[in-house]
């Protein structure tokens, strides 16, 4: 099983960025997906999750600025950040918790507002 997360990078405060994690191996449509991210000093922290039918979490301190989605056909899960703030800077990781027992990390993406 292979996580792999992109589409990180340096946004103003504000601005956007979409979150990708492709994932290979495991049958995402039947599987709920998370995202974690983790600020510098910081430890790894809860972010959003999806499930298998649909239903969403987020961390409160996200809720309403950022989306969590999925493509099954394309084995993708989106994570759409909008409305960024310096607090938001950290490497995001997409998470498979539990895939024929066992937990699966990506390698993580690299988020940077600067302000």
């Amino acid at each position: 099983v292979q996580l792999q997360a992109s589409g990180g990078g340096l946004v103003q405060a504000g601005g956007s960025l979409r979150l990708s994690c492709a994932v290979s191996g495991a049958l995402l449509r039947i599987n709920t997906v998370k995202w974690y991210r983790q600020a510098p000093a910081k430890q790894r922290e809860f972010v959003a999750s999806i499930s298998s039918d649909g239903a969403t979490d987020y961390a409160d301190s996200v809720k309403g600025r950022f989306t969590i989605s999925r493509d099954n056909p394309k084995e993708t899960v989106y994570l759409h950040l909008d409305s960024l703030i310096s607090e938001d800077t950290a490497v995001y990781y997409c998470n498979l918790p539990n895939w024929r027992g066992n937990n699966f990390w990506g390698q993580g993406t690299l988020v940077t507002v600067s302000s």
